[in-house]
């Protein structure tokens, strides 16, 4: 598949960038409370699923073979991410102190873009190529995998699906994701976007533990949509998923 062969290109992307690097990460002095844990994990998760869009919406600007710079710096893509952001939330993007863990994870998350926008110049910028398989559900599985590396086992954040919709054997879900996807999102009588959290283990560990759900859309539907079976520009087959169903959910972890 090319997605598969386009992740080759980032595995280099394990060394955090030279002026980068997090202080060592410090837990604040005494546990946070479920409000608190449920404050940074929405906060992560809103900079995550911000700056995701900000490759989604330059998926043709990106695979324009006749343009070599598509002008998507690190900084440029925290720059609309930033925008995205007080969209979602009504409120400016502010960095919070380093000392605690909302602040120690806002800088992991933007770091985590700047590693991967960093190593994707070569391939975005590439004249002469059409579809680069850049996709958004791949910026944002590495900057997943750098933000875990990042945060150093005090957080976690990864892409789940409904089973019938993994591509990835990473991104499967787990027992405790996988019931909240069966029993609560998709649930007729269940909210629509509302993030389902809890204290729940993972990966062996206590930890607060929170879920939101995604729908496709229309973007979506060009490789996962319908009709099933068929293969998409990835290479991969068609889920045949429709417009508005749950089709994934973003998981994220703040262990005790």
């Amino acid at each position: 598949m090319v997605c598969r062969k386009i992740v080759t290109l980032f595995i280099f992307a394990g060394t955090v960038l030279a002026g980068m690097s997090l202080p060592g990460i410090v837990p604040p002095a005494g546990a946070l409370t479920f409000e608190e844990n449920r404050e940074v994990a929405l906060e992560i998760t809103r900079l995550f699923r911000s700056a995701r869009a900000v490759i989604s919406k330059h998926q043709k600007h990106i695979n324009d073979p006749n343009e070599s710079d598509k002008g998507l710096s690190p900084e440029k893509v925290i720059e609309e991410a930033k925008v995205n952001y007080k969209t979602v939330s009504g409120k400016e993007f502010r960095l919070e102190a380093g000392t605690t863990l909302k602040g120690l994870g806002q800088l992991a998350m933007l770091n985590a873009i700047r590693e991967v926008m960093t190593n994707a110049q070569p391939l975005i910028n590439e004249r002469g190529r059409g579809f680069k398989g850049f996709l958004p559900a791949v910026f944002a599985r590495l900057v997943a995998d750098s933000f875990n590396r990042l945060m150093k086992r005090r957080a976690y954040i990864k892409l789940t699906a409904p089973r019938r919709y993994i591509r990835n054997r990473s991104n499967r879900p787990d027992k405790w994701e996988h019931n909240v996807i069966e029993n609560s999102f998709k649930n007729a009588e269940y909210i629509k976007d509302k993030p389902f959290m809890e204290e729940a283990r993972h990966r062996g560990r206590a930890a607060f533990r929170l879920m939101i759900p995604e729908y496709y859309n229309k973007t979506c539907l060009g490789c996962h949509g319908e009709p099933r079976g068929e293969r998409d520009i990835t290479g991969g087959k068609k889920e045949g998923g429709k417009l508005g169903e749950l089709g994934g959910a973003i998981s994220f972890a703040i262990y005790n």
